[in-house]
């Protein structure tokens, strides 16, 4: 990791990010039917979409958390969870 200048806690969310695709196909896999359906925002969303929403949603969380606030991101954490927990189930 040193020849890009990572640090363990940027491998760990590239990591992470890379197990919520792999854990979306697995469930795409085993339960098909990611048709779309219609939430409160008005939008025909996938699993998928609905994946890429509360990812990006979660990203300008934490960066509003550390303009505005600054660490420890425990807090932003549990907003994060709770919002994509939001997404997959009204969005």
């Amino acid at each position: 990791m040193s020849w890009m200048a990572w640090t363990w806690p940027t491998a760990g969310f590239f990591i992470f990010i890379l197990l919520c695709f792999i854990g979306m196909s697995v469930w795409e896999y085993c339960a098909p039917g990611g048709a779309p359906r219609r939430g409160v925002l008005g939008l025909d969303t996938t699993r998928g979409d609905r994946l890429f929403i509360s990812l990006l949603g979660s990203a300008f969380i934490f960066l509003g958390w550390l303009g505005l606030v600054g660490a420890p991101l425990w807090a932003p954490a549990a907003i994060a969870i709770i919002w994509a927990i939001t997404v997959f189930r009204y969005v």
